[in-house]
């Protein structure tokens, strides 16, 4: 697909170019042309004045040598014969009689074929009859300029060309990394790598296939967990008639076939350990593989805020929602996220007043998932305290327990959790979830800037309340 997009782009910008520096390059042919005999033109009516008043030699070598621009001996003078004396030529000629004859008869201006360019011929009338001043135009002067403006637009032309293709191969990257990422994640899911999932990003189409692949990807773990769940419990209720055949065997006596009665209950009970102490190491895997995958944080947001909505709806709290309106993947467990969101929002109903509003905003950058859950209660005297496990103490403000799950949380993806004035003017508990581990150990840059911009959000919300 990317390949196509790039060869679409240059053969449509190749035929746009085409279709009009062609035209351009005529037109700019045709302006150097007309440039040049309206100078001959020019030069040609500086003589009529004064073929007008005298045709004497002297006189007209004179208004030549003035009229002459550039190299000289381009400007010619055919006057006719006259009483006392016959025709006379007057500077450089190279146009032939015929021509000069031709231009005569005409009455008007003409342009004759000359070696080295063409002759300009334009007739003037005088007392003795027509004469004809004729200008001579050098190929040069027809084609001046017309290279370098070639140039100009053959290099515009290019550079569109390059352009185009280059914004057709970033399209086309954007649309085919997604693509790429889904087709791999589908062959490692294929393969039994059950952590797997994709980015979400790319155009929308995209987003919503690799929106339903991790769904599915999330229901295939829960149905395996489901089936290896089933399996534990029925080795478990294998272990009650199995006990009891166990003791009817011990009763048979010690006859052959009540040893192997006896061989048989037991070899049957290894197998049912064997079962449950396999189910118990791929129950271990599959929880493992759930918390790599990871969740859908904005998904939780909403059940979690749904959840306690009529709890806030009793008690007259303002509930505001921001940022879980599209997909935002952490890498932690379902459950351990919504814990955490439960004791974060059960801290504001048990801290805060009725009535007191609260809020909840996801911000997804490139490194981190930073949630933020603010209200509009009396604060936290000591944010430190707050933080570190037996401080609640279930004082003023929202210092409530359960805060410890909650940096724990954070701390597992390699981030952290920090207290502050929230914009609403109570708490904020700013959550901040890592998306690379080793580059919030490194504290990235924009991490650093993440950090600086929601500060800046936060004074300047404050401020303009």
């Amino acid at each position: 697909m990317r390949w196509a997009l790039v060869k679409v782009a240059l053969a449509v910008t190749t035929m746009v170019v085409v279709a009009f520096a062609v035209p351009l390059g005529l037109v700019v042919k045709e302006l150097a042309r007309d440039r040049a005999y309206g100078s001959a033109e020019r030069q040609a009516a500086t003589i009529g004045p004064v073929l007008a008043i005298t045709t004497d030699r002297t006189q007209l070598e004179r208004a030549v040598a003035s009229a002459e621009t550039g190299a000289g001996g381009r400007i010619g003078v055919h006057v006719p014969a006259n009483g006392r004396n016959g025709p006379a030529e007057i500077g450089a000629r190279r146009a032939a009689e015929a021509d000069v004859a031709a231009a005569v008869k005409l009455g008007r201006a003409s342009i004759s074929p000359v070696r080295g360019g063409s002759a300009l011929l334009q007739p003037t009338a005088v007392a003795s009859g027509i004469a004809v001043v004729e200008v001579f135009v050098p190929d040069a002067a027809l084609t001046n300029g017309v290279t370098t403006s070639w140039a100009v637009l053959a290099g515009v032309g290019l550079a569109l060309v390059i352009g185009s293709v280059a914004v057709a191969d970033r399209l086309g990257t954007r649309m085919v990394r997604p693509a790429e990422r889904l087709a791999g994640a589908a062959h490692d899911l294929g393969r039994g790598k059950l952590g797997v999932r994709v980015q979400e990003d790319g155009p929308k189409e995209l987003r919503l296939a690799a929106s339903a692949f991790n769904a599915m990807a999330d229901q295939v773990v829960q149905l395996l967990a489901n089936e290896r769940e089933l399996a534990a419990d029925l080795s478990h209720r294998l272990r009650t008639p199995l006990t009891v055949l166990r003791l009817n065997a011990a009763s048979l006596g010690d006859t052959p076939a009540a040893e192997q009665t006896r061989a048989a209950v037991a070899q049957l009970e290894r197998e049912v350990d064997q079962i449950i102490r396999t189910v118990r190491e791929q129950k271990a895997q599959t929880q493992q593989t759930a918390a790599a995958a990871g969740c859908d944080a904005a998904e939780v947001i909403r059940e979690r805020m749904g959840f306690w909505s009529a709890l806030a709806e009793d008690e007259g709290r303002t509930v505001r929602i921001a940022g879980a309106d599209r997909p935002v993947r952490v890498p932690v467990a379902r459950p351990e996220l919504a814990a955490a969101l439960d004791a974060m929002l059960g801290n504001v109903f048990r801290h805060t007043p009725e009535g007191t509003a609260y809020a909840v905003d996801v911000h997804n950058a490139e490194e981190a998932v930073i949630v933020l859950v603010s209200d509009a209660g009396p604060g936290i005297a000591d944010p430190d305290a707050a933080l570190r496990r037996g401080h609640g103490g279930g004082g003023e403000g929202s210092t409530g327990l359960g805060l410890d799950i909650v940096r724990r949380l954070a701390e597992s993806t390699g981030g952290d959790v920090r207290l502050g004035r929230s914009v609403l003017g109570g708490t904020e508990v700013r959550v901040w979830l890592a998306l690379d581990d080793r580059r919030a150990r490194q504290g990235g840059r924009r991490g650093h800037r993440l950090r600086r911009t929601l500060g800046r959000r936060r004074r300047t919300a404050r401020t303009g309340s």
